[in-house]
């Protein structure tokens, strides 16, 4: 891909057009999403879908506004989206949190998570065979040969992850997100992803007909005639020691950055510097995947004074270009007409297993570690959302011909869906919660120029923050 910036094949301005569509489009779906309570990746996605639709079905469309050298710049720039989406989720993951539910969430996580990927494999190989090779198409078109068990492995990775966002806002709403089975529900969903991302570099790592990745290190022990399979897990661990080793310098710099400089533009600047390079090294040096690269380099960010400051400056850079470009670029490769009848089988058996393995080992890790059957069965419904990494982790698996890229029709399916349900699931089963909530509140005596003078002093407070934060930005 990059080769075709630099033989000139592709000019910016076969990109210009399909982006100003996919930010104009995406943004107005995403006005619409909201208002029913959908996730604005899935509006980001729906752009996509239909984009991919005009592109692939019109061919004025496909010869003037949408070329084929256009979707090679948007796969490039997506692949940056890809980077900041991981960066971003390792920002947000609360680590004093999953300390503090204790066993329950570890319980919770490495049921459903078995289970997912379990049901994920079965349901690969009862299509595509256990035995033998298969041959997808990879992201840069070329056909790749690879053991059928990595293959319905990776399928099962893929389902690993849980979208901890839609959640979260029902949760809140509920007033349940602060309850023993709401922090659980959070923090098993932040260890679901840390799990699910360790383990997509190791089958990424190991896939490539059994040998190990190409990063230097493996090389070099490759070239001792190392076992690939002992330089998978040697790469593996010098990765993390090296992740601890650099926690401990970069924490000691932005101790003396937030001291010198709070809430200044050049914190999340060196924060997005450090995502970059660490993900760099985490392929070329170390074998493992840039995405967990950019997800541990925003794990060592996190839980800090700037963190919140950093997330919220590196989204607007994602979310204004980049992260739009990449979900509406999910669609708009997908291709439609390659549905035949056995891949939609397979695809009926994914979700089902997408579903039935989350639900099922939540519910049960829930119960098992003392909690009622109503706040379990409320777990495995939670459980089941799936959003950014679990779409980052298949698009992995289709740029190394791991996949069928059209699997990636189903993932929306499963994101729209479970988006959508499981809200109403969770309102419905917490809805006598909530009225004795209301009637509680509704008994305590108010005074109301009590409260509108505390909401004057909120206010006031937050406009000086936010006038300070401002100042020293433009320090």
């Amino acid at each position: 891909m990059f080769n075709s910036f630099l033989a000139g094949s592709l000019s910016v301005i076969d990109i210009l057009l399909p982006i100003g569509l996919i930010l104009i489009i995406s943004k107005l779906l995403g006005i619409g999403a909201k208002k029913i309570g959908l996730p604005q990746v899935a509006a980001m996605l729906l752009t996509g879908i239909i984009l991919g639709l005009f592109y692939q079905f019109i061919p004025w469309v496909h010869d003037n506004v949408i070329t084929d050298t256009g979707i090679e710049g948007i796969r490039f720039i997506a692949e940056i989206g890809v980077i900041l989406i991981m960066f971003s989720a390792g920002l947000g993951t609360d680590v004093k949190q999953i300390r503090a539910t204790g066993i329950s969430a570890l319980v919770i996580t490495g049921l459903d998570v078995i289970l997912a990927i379990g049901l994920g494999f079965l349901a690969s190989g009862l299509v595509q065979g256990f035995e033998g090779t298969v041959s997808f198409t990879n992201t840069a078109g070329v056909e790749v040969v690879v053991d059928k068990f990595w293959s319905n492995l990776f399928y099962g990775v893929i389902l690993s992850a849980t979208s901890v966002s839609v959640t979260v806002a029902t949760l809140k709403e509920l007033g349940k997100l602060n309850s023993k089975i709401g922090t659980t529900i959070v923090s098993a969903a932040i260890l679901d992803d840390i799990i699910g991302v360790i383990v997509l570099s190791v089958v990424l790592s190991l896939s490539s007909t059994g040998s190990a990745s190409t990063g230097a290190i493996s090389s070099i022990l490759t070239g001792w005639n190392v076992n690939s399979i002992v330089s998978v897990v040697l790469s593996t661990i010098l990765f993390f020691v090296f992740i601890f080793l650099l926690g401990l310098l970069i924490r000691k710099i932005f101790n003396h950055l937030e001291r010198k400089y709070p809430h200044h533009r050049r914190i999340p600047i060196y924060g997005l510097a450090i995502c970059f390079i660490i993900a760099f090294l985490s392929e070329k040096v170390f074998g493992i995947a840039d995405i967990t690269g950019a997800y541990f380099s925003g794990l060592l960010l996190s839980g800090r004074q700037s963190s919140k400051y950093i997330e919220r400056r590196s989204d607007i850079a994602s979310y204004i270009m980049f992260t739009p470009v990449f979900f509406a670029k999910i669609g708009l490769t997908t291709h439609w007409e390659k549905i035949d009848p056995t891949f939609l089988l397979f695809g009926i058996l994914f979700l089902i297993a997408a579903l039935v393995g989350k639900f099922a080992g939540a519910t049960a890790g829930a119960k098992m570690t003392g909690n009622t059957w109503k706040d379990s069965l409320c777990c495995g419904a939670a459980m089941i959302v799936r959003a950014e990494v679990c779409l980052v982790s298949a698009q992995k698996g289709i740029d190394a011909g791991l996949i069928n890229p059209n699997i990636q029709i189903f993932l929306i399916i499963l994101i729209i869906s479970t988006s959508f349900i499981v809200p109403l699931i969770l309102k419905a089963a917490y809805k006598n919660d909530q009225m004795q909530q209301l009637d509680l509140l509704n008994a305590i005596p108010t005074d109301n120029n009590d409260a509108n003078k505390n909401e004057n002093e909120t206010n006031t407070s937050a406009d000086i923050s936010e006038a300070n934060e401002i100042k020293a930005e433009n320090n």
